[in-house]
């Protein structure tokens, strides 16, 4: 459900129903007749969403985790807020960029539409940016052939499923995070879409080189071998950003999680 569409139909039908009773259906009423309740009710309601929607459109969005493809960072039912102006003004509903300001950098934390399906939206971590060669080989990142220092950070427990996966600090720009890498995991990327910009992209059987095309992006989750990104589907246009992820709010299962996230 493209629910900035709902938020936005319902913004023009209680818009409507207040102008009407504003400036013509109150006039023509008898001074002690009642309001009617579809009246009442739509011309009430116009201020609040409105509120919102302004809020969700332009200045703040809250999205829930549903997959664990950015573990450790974001867990599932982790439920998050997103800046919807750091990377620029949008219009709502058609996501159209009127006022640039700044760009993703690496290591920032990105939602966006999904490429394939753009009625989905996908958390991951910018990686490469316009114009970056990048570099996922033996499961050794690099950019403009430059290996992304790691650094073994022990194990992490996943309670779910009670096993463990080797954990490691990855640094990206000026983000330190961490990461998950399966030892055991294959190298080679299965599963590979027909995307835009394909031909930048050289697969084998140690993994893949891509070189980002100017307006796009390329983007992995933390959950290095748990995760559909670029290296499956490819770029993230610069038209399909959401916003920057930037702050836990709530967590049903373990309430230390908030704020945790940065």
């Amino acid at each position: 459900m493209n629910f900035a569409l709902v938020l936005f139909l319902l913004l023009v039908i209680t818009a409507a129903l207040w102008v009407f009773d504003r400036f013509h259906a109150r006039k023509r009423r008898a001074p002690d007749a009642p309001t009617p309740w579809w009246v009442e009710y739509g011309a009430s309601f116009f201020p609040v969403i409105l509120i919102v929607f302004s809020l969700r459109s332009f200045v703040v969005e809250p999205f829930k985790i549903p997959s664990g493809s950015m573990i450790p960072t974001l867990l599932v039912g982790d439920f998050i807020l997103v800046n919807k102006w750091t990377y620029g003004i949008r219009l709502p509903v058609i996501n159209k960029k009127v006022v640039s300001l700044n760009d993703p950098q690496r290591g920032e934390v990105m939602v966006f539409r999904y490429p394939a399906d753009p009625s989905l939206d996908y958390i991951k971590r910018v990686v490469g940016l316009p114009g970056d060669t990048v570099a996922y080989l033996n499961k050794q990142l690099s950019i403009n052939g430059q290996p992304v220092p790691l650094s073994s950070q022990g194990e992490f427990l996943h309670t779910e499923r009670l096993y463990y996966s080797p954990m490691f600090s990855e640094k990206l720009g000026e983000i330190e995070h961490s990461v998950l890498i399966e030892k055991d995991a294959p190298a080679f990327i299965s599963q590979v879409l027909d995307f835009p910009y394909r031909d930048k992209c050289t697969y084998t059987t140690a993994g893949v080189t891509c070189v980002v095309p100017e307006g796009h992006y390329f983007v992995m989750g933390d959950n290095r071998d748990a995760s559909s990104d670029s290296r499956m589907w490819g770029f993230v246009p610069d038209q399909n950003i959401v916003g920057k992820a930037f702050f836990i709010w709530f967590n049903f299962n373990d309430l230390k999680r908030i704020g945790s996230f940065h």
